[in-house]
């Protein structure tokens, strides 16, 4: 642990390497016996035919012709039919699938920054703290985030293969598999978008590339590449935008700055974290955004000042600026303030500031044994919060009972809470849940539908018919006719049911 942070030139370490694997088998190995939740896996895996058939001929012409939950990342999808093809339905499989795809990004991350930087240590500690810290779980965890652990595979495959290609003299050879590792990430997932920015951004520092014309024309076809996808993106998330009127174009800003710090403030104290942190309008104080614009004013700011003598800060701040541009919510998609998932690739950047600050500043023997035996309580801090968190996910209930205890009008949380609670037969529990959603938002078609269950398992059969009303004219329209209809032969019998028999009228 010494050598922490002093500079090496040795090759990347497999002790290292066996370390991460572990570290990372400790933080969430106990996700291989969850079940799915249902907050999105229904869409992403066990509810969507094209996925749950495996390999299939008509499930590969739908995920590349079709957006898959507002998104196209092909992919990813077929990631979740090999799943399926080989693991069925059975968790484990899916769950092993996102924790490995989470290691190896890990370690390609280490190795892609030890090449970069020559530093072994000091990217070792920046790949431990990214491997196991709490605000992974959400994609390691959650089997819907496969999006985040695949695309985060190819962003740390294209850093590494474009560390040896940048420091030679250009070769299309070397330069093919950047180009393709950057395809596969934006097939992943679309907020790869900026990675033609990010490797811009490398070349300043570590790489310190003195040819800034050949830097700029290589980065053209990843322009190109880019501009098609945002096209994409906006083509498959048409109807998924939140529009101005729910979340004005102010407030929009205002919470993105808001944002930006309380990932910073998560990322030094994660505690309190939960999988959806409700978009309030009125959730914002002027005395809020302004801190946050003087904090993110005072950082840039710094790091300009600091950028000939230390120039990964600068670089490490707008790495963490620049890849949540695509996440922070200018185009709203979703009931989220903001999300732990948005932080997975981001994140490095502060970390990269955070270690090479430190590591300045540990210049003798007496510092480094400081310095390593630090690091190792902060290593196994980080592991004890993250396994705590990882344990939430075990399934829906816990889940979300979590998620209501961290956040306060969370009417997704009630409505899934109250699922959940339906499907385990604790009805009466269920349907308090469900009213609150209802309070909070009663345009809930969903919400109404399984309240209307709820109250006819509990022979509240008049209350039935009300809530099933409710969710027809909400439905009509929107969901296939005979899914409609069926909901209206089931109001009839409820009505029927609230009817008091002909001899107990008066």
């Amino acid at each position: 642990m010494i050598r922490f942070f002093t500079k090496s030139k040795q090759g990347p370490s497999l002790g290292i390497c066996l370390l991460l694997i572990i570290l990372i088998f400790m933080a969430f190995g106990s996700s291989l016996s969850f079940s799915f939740v249902n907050y999105d896996d229904g869409h992403y895996v066990y509810g969507n035919e094209h996925i749950t058939s495996g390999i299939t001929r008509e499930g590969l012409q739908w995920v590349l012709a079709n957006p898959h939950s507002s998104n196209w990342h092909p992919l990813t999808s077929f990631s979740h039919m090999v799943d399926c093809q080989l693991y069925g339905l059975t968790p484990f499989g899916h769950h092993l699938g996102n924790l490995l795809l989470h290691a190896l990004s890990a370690l390609v991350l280490f190795v892609a920054l030890h090449r970069m930087t020559g530093s072994i240590w000091r990217s070792a500690l920046v790949a431990a703290f990214f491997a196991i810290h709490p605000l992974r779980v959400e994609s390691v965890v959650w089997i819907s985030e496969r999006k985040d652990v695949l695309s985060g595979l190819f962003f740390m495959l294209t850093l590494w293969s474009y560390a040896d290609y940048a420091r030679k003299p250009f070769s299309f050879v070397r330069y093919l598999p950047v180009l393709l590792f950057s395809i596969l990430g934006l097939l992943s997932k679309p907020m790869l978008v900026t990675l033609p920015f990010v490797l811009l951004l490398v070349d300043f520092w570590p790489l310190q590339r003195k040819d800034f014309r050949r830097a700029l024309l290589e980065k053209i076809p990843m322009l190109l590449l880019t501009a098609v996808f945002c096209a994409i993106t906006v083509w498959a998330q048409q109807g998924a935008v939140a529009p101005t009127e729910t979340l004005p174009l102010p407030w929009r800003l205002g919470n993105a700055a808001i944002s930006c710090v309380t990932y910073i403030r998560q990322l030094l104290m994660p505690t309190g974290l939960a999988v959806l942190y409700p978009a309030h309008s009125d959730q914002l104080s002027v005395l809020g955004v302004g801190f946050s614009l003087l904090v993110i004013s005072i950082v840039t700011l710094w790091t300009l000042q600091q950028r000939k003598i230390r120039p990964y800060l600068l670089i490490g701040w707008l790495l963490y600026l620049g890849m949540l541009v695509p996440v922070i919510g200018i185009l709203q998609v979703g009931s989220q303030a903001h999300a732990d998932r948005y932080t997975y690739l981001p994140q490095i950047g502060l970390l990269i500031m955070g270690v090479w600050f430190f590591a300045e500043h540990v210049n003798n023997r007496r510092r480094q044994m400081v310095a390593s035996l630090l690091s190792a309580v902060i290593i196994a801090g980080l592991l004890a919060l993250t396994s705590t968190q990882t344990g939430y996910w075990r399934d829906s209930i816990s889940l979300w009972t979590h998620t209501l205890e961290c956040t306060d009008k969370n009417y997704v949380a009630h409505a899934n809470l109250g699922a959940a609670l339906l499907v385990e037969d604790q009805t009466a529990q269920a349907v308090v849940h469900l009213t609150t959603s209802a309070e909070l938002e009663p345009r809930q078609a969903e919400v109404h539908n399984n309240l209307a269950v709820a109250y006819a398992e509990l022979h509240r059969y008049a209350e039935a018919a009300e809530s099933l009303k409710a969710a027809i004219s909400m439905a009509e329209g929107r969901l296939d006719p005979i899914i409609i209809h069926a909901m209206q032969l089931r109001l009839k019998e409820y009505s029927q049911a609230a009817e008091p028999p002909l001899n107990e009228i008066p």
